[in-house]
């Protein structure tokens, strides 16, 4: 009788772990990707919150999803519940890496203590570069604390690379290619509505010609300084003048209101209110030219979904996607958002025919064509390789102290945060 032939011993399929406060389309559309190149659970905090009004997204596709609190709460989540539901999410994964997003995440902090404390390597996931972060010694050594604590980082671009590097992190184990988008979906639908123009226009009560643009009504989008800017453009284009579109919600809603009518531009102003993620490619589609001028802005989001439906750009040089996505005078133009007389130039300059509007919205197209879902997924997995092969990071006694006080101070117990051998 022949003797039975030795088996291989099995080998664990890496399984990744990424975490989100809320997986909104956006990040539902990114894990989604990094799912068809391998095992991905994603757990997010809560299902619903206050920043966004998006629909919730039920389900998943290709990837495990777990909510940690399934319905929000009157008050906020504390560090130990927090703590402990990531615990328990985790100890049952048994994720070979785990991924977390930025810098205060109450569940990032739960999820790196929990990686530390079971020698499991951990890929920073941030777009924070060094102009848009809030400054403070202080804040500046909290997150070389963290940084020094994971083996490996996914950032924005350029902006957020140098800075992970100057916390700490070696930049041959930083990954570039977190903030994409699905750029197929805005570009499809925003060519259907093209092809719907006249339809479309009249629904949705939209101008012929007009400038986009798409934020929160908060201070920093800047939104108030747009809108002066618009009343000098419209000063000086006259009658001919293109409109303008501001997509969004937010408390300073009826102050920009307001300041239209003050400016005497209301008529030529139109607020459709949020929008959903299904809603926004017919927004992009019918417009001419995007314009996002925010003065603080990690990446942008936003400008990725108009250069993929082809709009040319106008850009906050305050934006950290600017270096990357935005060449001057080929898919448009970046400004310094406290310089009205530059801006109006560039809504002239684009509005009145100096620019091929056709040939800069096909750059876009094919510039955003690298920041794609595919280069997320790579890009994730090549970190989560680096962190695997670089093994838990030697954290020094100053990092480990400020990491355990970060955690204190948060209402952690910071155990299981030994120096891992």
């Amino acid at each position: 009788m022949l003797a039975s032939k030795a088996q291989p011993p099995s080998v664990k399929r890496p399984r990744l772990a990424i975490l989100f406060h809320r997986l909104g389309p956006y990040h539902h559309a990114r894990v989604r990707a990094a799912a068809t190149l391998g095992d991905v659970i994603a757990v997010e905090t809560v299902p619903v919150d206050a920043t966004y009004a998006w629909q919730p997204i039920n389900g998943s596709q290709g990837f495990r999803k777990v909510t940690l609190f399934l319905v929000r709460e009157t008050r906020p989540h504390s560090m130990p519940e927090v703590t402990r539901r990531v615990s328990t999410v985790l100890n049952d994964a048994e994720p070979s890496v785990v991924a977390i997003p930025g810098w205060s995440d109450l569940a990032a902090l739960a999820a790196l203590r929990w990686a530390r404390g079971r020698g499991v390597p951990v890929v920073l996931m941030t777009e924070t570069a060094a102009e848009n972060a809030m400054s403070g010694r202080l804040r500046n050594l909290a997150r070389r604390a963290i940084v020094r604590h994971c083996s490996a980082a996914l950032v924005g671009g350029r902006r957020s690379r140098d800075f992970v590097v100057t916390l700490g992190m070696p930049v041959e184990r930083v990954q570039v290619g977190y903030d994409v988008v699905d750029n197929h979906h805005f570009e499809t639908r925003a060519d259907v509505a093209r092809r719907r123009a006249t339809v479309e226009r009249e629904r949705l009560r939209l101008p012929g010609r007009f400038f986009l643009a798409s934020g929160r009504f908060i201070a920093v989008k800047n939104f108030s300084g747009l809108l002066h800017a618009f009343a000098g453009y419209r000063a000086a284009a006259g009658a001919q003048g293109w409109s303008l579109v501001l997509l969004g919600d937010g408390d300073l809603r009826s102050a920009l209101e307001h300041l239209a009518h003050e400016l005497g531009i209301a008529d030529k102003v139109v607020l459709p209110g949020f929008k959903q993620y299904d809603e926004l490619p017919t927004y992009y589609g019918l417009a001419s030219a995007f314009i996002h001028c925010s003065t603080v802005e990690a990446w942008g989001l936003v400008i990725n979904e108009a250069m993929a439906t082809g709009l040319p750009v106008i850009v906050s040089n305050r934006c950290g996607c600017a270096p990357d996505l935005v060449e001057e005078g080929v898919n448009g133009f970046t400004f310094d958002p406290r310089d009205t007389g530059r801006l109006v130039s560039l809504m002239l300059k684009v509005a009145g025919g100096e620019c091929d509007l056709g040939a800069m919205g096909q750059a876009s197209r094919r510039m955003i064509g690298r920041w794609s879902l595919e280069l997320f997924a790579r890009s994730l997995w090549n970190g989560a390789a680096t962190a695997t092969g670089s093994g838990m990071p030697e954290v020094g006694l100053l990092d480990r102290a400020l990491f355990r006080a970060l955690l204190a101070a948060r209402g952690v117990a910071p155990k299981g945060l030994a120096q891992p051998r």
